[in-house]
């Protein structure tokens, strides 16, 4: 068996790895990424695209926003249509003096492998068979099989960023954890297209159902409509999805929508899920690994790189000045993070989208909470706090 030493092993290779090994660089701190999917795969991906503030300074501050900061689009808010006709806005900008930046996840990616690249960082994709080891001692071992070979990489401490179907928090004892999750009853079909978007984010609560106008740069769209979860793509050829999706808009919203040929298209569930504690003895749990929400938040993306912040300063911490406090800590300030993004996550699909089992009395309370908020200033503000992003705590 091979093996190799390093300071911080990574499990996963998507944003939150890749991120996380860039800015222990930056500390002087070594690490390697082991990722199970080959980069291509990695990169194929179609993910999130909605970057609250906060993200983007960790993303300024990790020295991957120059290509971020000349084609991502910074936009003050999004909007909110119902009933047909009523409108509102949540102007994060002007409520709480923070705006958003529509920016594709498989973009942050790129940037990041570009930059991992440029300082010949050690990445070891198509990894099989990962397995970890020691996790409650202070020498633990990560193996894995590569072109055949098995390969022993020894190191202080285990980052598992490798999403919810990763090896990471299944590595922590089932005695340990505690797991929370809520599974709703449609999902999201989604397509990209090379058309221009719409000039912000809009939002539809519609009597056939949630819809989303969504950007990623000026001639790259992304859309969504409610959908069952046993719908079929095959069903849902570029013609029909346009048609369905122009319906559960405002009419001049609608003739605003410019179609084309999708260049992606595809189903996601939707779910709500956390996992208690995000770390064990040298392990330190990153991005989906630990949590999933609803992508109606826009918080995914966005809450792995706040893990990937409040880690990568634990580990800094630790090596820098010996100090062990924000690693103790890490699991309970993240989660603080998780669970406020979950809640304005569930509250908000609810709030938008239709339930198989509402009644005519939860349609009308609906209808009347969108109301409120577009009346209320208070609420609206503490709405727009949180769609905003809180800021990360010291």
């Amino acid at each position: 068996m091979s093996q190799t030493q390093t300071q911080v092993a990574i499990i996963g290779g998507g944003p939150a790895g890749l991120l996380l090994s860039q800015r222990l660089h930056l500390e002087g701190i070594r690490s390697v990424v082991i990722e199970r999917q080959s980069r291509e795969h990695v990169l194929e991906r179609i993910r999130a695209g909605v970057l609250e503030w906060g993200s983007v300074e960790v993303l300024r501050d990790s020295g991957v926003g120059q290509r971020m900061d000349l084609e991502g689009h910074v936009h003050d808010g999004t909007g909110i249509v119902w009933g047909g006709e009523h409108r509102l806005s949540l102007n994060t900008r002007a409520a709480v003096g923070r705006p958003m930046m529509a920016y594709g996840q498989t973009n942050i990616t790129e940037d990041l492998y570009n930059a991992l690249d440029a300082r010949g960082a050690s990445i070891i994709d198509s990894a099989e068979d990962v397995t970890l080891h020691g996790l409650d001692t202070s020498n633990p071992r990560v193996t894995y099989d590569k072109n055949g070979a098995r390969q022993e990489l020894e190191c202080e401490f285990v980052a598992g960023c490798d999403g919810f179907h990763g090896v990471s928090r299944e590595s922590i004892p089932r005695n340990v954890r505690t797991e929370y999750e809520k599974n709703y009853p449609f999902g999201w079909l989604g397509i990209m297209s090379e058309t221009p978007p719409l000039d912000e984010i809009i939002y539809a609560n519609s009597d056939r159902g949630f819809a989303l106008c969504s950007q990623r740069n000026p001639m790259l769209s992304r859309y969504y409509i409610q959908c069952d979860l046993d719908a079929n793509l095959n069903d849902w050829p570029d013609e029909r999805f346009w048609e369905e999706l122009k319906v559960r808009f405002p009419q001049d919203i609608s003739a605003s929508i410019v179609t084309g040929t999708s260049i992606e298209k595809s189903i996601a569930p939707l779910r709500s899920f956390v996992s208690e504690p995000m770390s064990y003895g040298r392990l330190f749990l990153a991005g989906d690994a630990a949590h999933i929400v609803p992508p109606t938040g826009a918080k995914g993306l966005n809450l792995a790189i706040s893990d990937v912040f409040y880690l990568s300063r634990a580990l800094a911490c630790f090596y820098r000045e010996g100090e062990e406090r924000f690693l103790r800590d890490y699991s309970e300030t993240a989660l603080r993070r998780v669970w406020g993004a979950a809640r304005f996550s569930w509250w908000l699909t609810n709030l938008l989208h239709r339930f198989p089992d509402q009644t005519t009395f939860d349609l009308r309370a609906q209808e009347q909470e969108l109301g409120y908020l577009a009346q209320s200033e208070s609420y609206m503000k503490a709405v727009c706090e949180q769609y905003a992003g809180l800021p990360f705590e010291d």
